[in-house]
């Protein structure tokens, strides 16, 4: 019996400025440019066995197996480590999360960069950092930034080889934090992969997209010279106008609960009050509220003390993708 597998962990990022959007959805080449940070202490750890005994792929997620559906979207990208390690071995996938999945919190950003990053170990592929970040891509579109480590940009490029990212700073460069502020642990009812394809039918989003360039600018400059003022402005600005595309696209995709409004409202007025805080969203209800780590117990109390969360994760900046030891599968 001939087997090969290997394991990973990635962390999800948040990202500071959005992708929303592609201008190709096979490749998931990205209308945009976006920046972001990884998050250490959320993780997704991937085993991928590979067996000539192995009949069809298989999806373990959290210790139930996935639907063919879901499954389906895995097979599609290990076809693509497969085509390059010229090979046709089916294999057993078994992932996962210490996060609430599919809420907002990419996780098919640190699934797609663990999934890629095992595949390519366990069949002796080894493409370089942006190889490996232009592959995890074509999984999932936010997956790219998970590969690299620290705070990432990834280059909006126009074909598969120049679409990738690459780290900026690295993990240690700025303290900062994201308290993720769960309102909401219900897996969403329309995932990112279909809100993409909606972009373009809110009449904002040309705007947005024009307007980037000047975004990105002034998010590389705040994090390179960790100045939290204009990093909390343009993130905030950033998120307002992702979110301004949901909500004016056809159909109209409404993420928002009470409570993430509550968390928004509260933040700016701490911030106001003296206190670095900034909010951020992603395609979900669940608030990502960005400081600097001497403020994180301040924080969470005041957080707590807000009607309606359910949960507050605590992390750090995290590392790129990576190969570990211990197996998922024995």
């Amino acid at each position: 019996m001939l087997t090969k597998k290997a394991t990973a962990r990635a962390h999800p990022n948040i990202a500071f400025i959005k992708y929303w959007g592609n201008k190709n959805n096979d490749l998931r080449l990205p209308v945009n440019g976006s920046i972001s940070m990884n998050l250490a202490g959320l993780e997704t750890i991937t085993t991928v066995m590979f067996g000539d005994e192995i009949l069809e792929d298989r999806l373990m997620l959290n210790g139930e197996q996935q639907t063919v559906e879901q499954t389906r979207r895995v097979s599609r990208h290990l076809d693509h480590v497969r085509h390059l390690a010229n090979v046709d071995l089916r294999a057993l996938v078994i992932s996962q999360n210490n996060f609430p999945t599919g809420t907002g919190i990419a996780s098919s950003a640190s699934a797609f960069a663990a999934l890629t990053a095992a595949a390519c170990s366990a069949l002796d592929v080894h493409p370089d950092e942006a190889g490996l970040s232009a592959l995890a891509r074509l999984g999932s579109g936010s997956a790219c930034r998970s590969v690299p480590g620290g705070y990432t940009e990834w280059y909006a490029g126009v074909d598969h080889q120049t679409s990738y990212a690459a780290s900026i700073a690295p993990a240690g460069h700025w303290d900062l934090i994201d308290l993720v502020t769960i309102v909401n642990k219900e897996h969403k009812a329309v995932g990112s992969t279909d809100g993409h394809q909606l972009a373009d039918t809110s009449p904002l989003q040309a705007a947005r997209i024009a307007d980037t360039p000047r975004r990105l600018d002034l998010c590389r400059a705040a994090i390179l010279q960790k100045d939290f003022e204009p990093l909390a402005a343009i993130i905030e600005e950033d998120t307002l106008m992702m979110h301004s595309i949901l909500m004016t696209s056809s159909p109209p995709l409404l993420y928002w609960l009470p409570a993430t409004i509550r968390v928004m409202q509260a933040v700016q007025s701490w911030r106001a009050g003296g206190i670095p805080a900034a909010f951020t969203i992603d395609a979900g209800p669940n608030v990502h509220v960005i400081s600097t780590t001497g403020w994180k117990d301040k924080l969470v109390g005041l957080l707590n003390e807000l009607e309606g969360i359910q949960d507050i994760l605590p992390t750090t900046v995290g590392g790129p993708a990576q190969i570990i030891n211990e197996h998922l599968i024995p």
